[in-house]
């Protein structure tokens, strides 16, 4: 699964933890001939995974040359700990989205973790378990990967081109770092989302029904397990709460200058939030890592097999290079809506070739 034909890893590979990661780790490493070893407290899940394609049932006389530990935040620590001492010469990883708590976990108990060196991918589905597992999910993705000053060089260079294998780009990071980016950029979001979901609940069917990519963009994400994020949110309590100190605050401006629209100020109050979101999204990198801008276009489709593919042959045709698309269908309409991005210097000449091919943009 990475950008070249050659695999890193020459060794057997043990998985502990046979959820969407592990499941989809094995996979990768599979699909390139690596020996992948399967471990889980649930037998049935490991048989799952197995005939999924993930690798095999562990053995008493494997002889892994690096674990990848895979279980919730909880008793991560634990596998660790465990798996260190059952394989000695082994290096030892995980992929737990918070890397302090287990390393204070392990420095507490004075277990020596000279082979064991944190990892996180940022990736992930909405939905769980091996069934849902991918080959391809990691394709692209960070993949953080946490040293100290006593981690040999061969155990490092070991981890990262098990990253390198799946695809992924390995990031170098403290655990302290880790986590108030990820408390930033991953944890509270994931609250926020869960939250504006809630207020669906109560919601009534037409207004439901009124429902367009805004509202799902933001509750994407909110359909995840809640047992597993309370863990993440417990673990990582002290960068979490910082950021929604913030964001109180932020809202509570708001609400307040919305109270009384008319008084002097509150409409500059609510100018300038959205002018900050509008400078932060800004800076989220886009393709490739850029910062870079592009222009949307949004053409009408008929519901129907074959109109998505067509559409994408003629933009190949007019030699016009997609930097990103989402697909969304009208709400009771046989109609769907695809939105594509390209370099604003693109779109007048393409929205006028995509007319004269009798495309409808809106």
């Amino acid at each position: 699964m990475s950008d070249t034909n050659a695999v890193r890893l020459d060794a057997q590979v043990r998985i502990v933890g046979t959820g969407l990661l592990g499941a989809s780790i094995g996979l990768a490493l599979r699909s390139q001939g690596i020996d992948v070893a399967l471990a889980d407290s649930s037998p049935s899940s490991v048989h799952l995974a197995s005939d999924l394609g993930a690798g095999r049932p562990a053995h008493s006389d494997d002889s892994p040359k690096i674990i990848v530990v895979c279980v919730p935040p909880d008793v991560t620590a634990d596998v660790i700990e465990a798996e260190l001492k059952a394989f000695p010469d082994a290096v030892v990883t995980d992929v737990a989205s918070v890397k302090l708590f287990p390393l204070h976990q392990l420095q507490a108990r004075g277990v020596d973790i000279t082979h064991y060196v944190g990892g996180h991918p940022l990736a992930g589905r909405e939905r769980g378990g091996a069934i849902s597992a991918r080959g391809d999910l990691f394709l692209g993705r960070p993949w953080v990967v946490c040293r100290d000053e006593e981690t040999p060089a061969w155990a490092l260079a070991l981890v990262e081109d098990l990253v390198l294998d799946l695809g992924a780009v390995p990031i170098e990071m403290t655990p302290e770092a880790h986590d108030e980016a990820v408390g930033l950029v991953s944890h509270v979001p994931q609250i926020v989302s869960s939250l504006m979901a809630k207020q669906l609940e109560g919601a009534s069917d037409e207004a439901v029904r009124l429902a367009g990519q805004g509202v799902r963009d933001v509750t994407r994400i909110a359909a995840s397990s809640p047992g597993l994020w309370i863990q993440i949110l417990g673990a990582n309590k002290d960068s979490i709460v910082g950021v929604l100190e913030n964001l109180q605050k932020d809202l509570q401006n708001v609400t307040d200058a919305l109270r009384d629209i008319s008084a002097p100020g509150a409409r500059k109050v609510i100018a300038e939030e959205m002018s900050a979101g509008n400078a932060g999204v800004a800076r989220l990198p886009g393709k490739h890592g850029q910062n870079k801008r592009y222009a949307q276009i949004v053409v009408l489709i008929d519901d129907r097999p074959g109109q998505l593919a067509q559409l994408l042959t003629e933009l190949g045709e007019l030699n016009i290079n997609l930097e990103d698309l989402r697909l969304e269908h009208a709400e009771g309409a046989q109609m769907g809506m695809v939105e594509f991005s390209v370099v604003p210097e693109v779109r007048e000449t393409l929205v006028s070739e995509l007319e004269k091919r009798n495309w409808r943009v809106a």
